[in-house]
């Protein structure tokens, strides 16, 4: 099978556009155009797990974090990044990153971690913003529905769960032809009237170019008459963060021991604000930042990673804060991103490493 196959159904998913101004998802090592029997999930791609992949012959590499953040400026073994890139260069392995992005969706990450907490109907927490754009288009009534059609197509008309959504409005358009066009109707040099809809959808950010580039292909003009319109609409599926209710409250300390036994971890906690949980916000990874909004939803507890011993102070009585580990909180990303694919490609090798990638060690 083809990489670009793989890669192109990880991105319909999670979108690239979803990820951080700091990550490097997508393709680091390889080319599409590769071919490979199988696929190897890691949630880090270090040496051991190259290793792994040509042991079992495996020429594709799906990793939750980047093996690289930033510009490389030479590559001689001297740091275990150079080390991996080196390696899968020689042995043909492509290496694939999908981070941020896929923490940015609702079925992402987080909601691995609210699914496996008992949570079973979450939100996003920080919803993205600037995330949502109207597309109005005008169309001859004759072309309405292949257009439309387009532009579904092309991943318009999403309205959190619901697809297809449009708003029709009927009217009449009027232009005249120059010397210079060449008119599907009408004359050179005479005003036309048409009896025309305009079409309006919502589109996320990361499909506006797929969705105009369809709908200039599906117009019967040779000049699209459209707007697009920034929304102050919330991006239900897009953001930060997820938050939600267990279906019953339970006392703080049973919620504490479902978390270690879940994670297998250790966890750093703050004191309590109540004796049970019944909301409960999370992040996985790094999610210092989303303190302020899980304040907001007033939830129970923050379950999150990489707090400093000063950050567990901005609880200040409003929360109780749960670090269980970077690690620990992504750590069940491996088994997302395979099921995925292997749903897609039911009938592809999906293997999950069997590298224990944590640096962390504990005593």
């Amino acid at each position: 099978m083809r990489i670009g196959e793989i890669i192109k159904a990880l991105e319909e998913w999670a979108p690239p556009a979803l990820q951080e101004s700091y990550d490097n998802s997508g393709l680091i090592v390889g080319n599409s155009d590769w071919e490979t029997q199988g696929v190897l999930v890691a949630l880090d791609c270090l040496e051991s797990v190259v290793d792994e992949a040509i042991e079992k012959k495996v020429q594709f590499i799906v990793a939750h974090h980047p093996i690289v953040f930033s510009g490389l400026k030479r590559f001689n073994g001297h740091t275990y990044i150079e080390r991996v890139i080196m390696k899968a260069i020689k042995h043909n392995i492509a290496i694939y990153a999908i981070h941020t992005n896929l923490d940015n969706v609702l079925w992402g990450v987080n909601a691995t971690i609210m699914s496996l907490l008992g949570v079973t109907d979450h939100k996003v927490l920080s919803p993205m913003p600037d995330a949502l754009y109207k597309f109005q288009v005008y169309v001859p009534v004759m072309n309405r529905d292949a257009l439309a059609a387009a532009v579904f197509a092309a991943g318009g008309g999403k309205v959190s769960a619901y697809e297809e959504c449009s708003f029709t409005t009927s009217g009449k358009g009027t232009f005249k032809p120059t010397e210079r066009t060449n008119p599907v109707v009408g004359d050179i040099g005479v005003r036309e009237e048409v009896e025309e809809v305009k079409l309006e959808f919502i589109v996320p950010n990361f499909a506006k170019s797929a969705v105009e580039h369809a709908a200039r292909k599906a117009h019967p003009y040779e000049e699209m008459a459209f707007e697009w319109i920034n929304t102050a609409n919330k991006a239900t599926d897009y953001g930060a963060g997820a938050y939600g209710e267990l279906p019953q409250p339970i006392s703080f300390e049973a919620f504490l021991k479902q978390v270690k036994t879940t994670f297998s971890t250790t966890i750093k906690y703050t004191k309590p604000t109540s004796e049970n949980v019944r909301t409960v916000a999370v992040c996985g990874g790094s999610g210092s930042f989303l303190l302020g909004a899980a304040k907001a939803v007033k939830a129970d507890v923050f379950l999150t990673a990489d707090y400093k011993y000063h950050q567990f102070f901005d609880a200040d009585g409003s929360l109780a804060i749960l670090d269980v580990g970077h690690f620990e909180s992504e750590q069940f990303t491996i088994g997302l991103i395979a099921e995925f694919i292997e749903k897609k490609f039911p009938k592809f090798a999906v293997l999950t490493t069997e590298v224990n990638t944590n640096p962390i060690q504990y005593y």
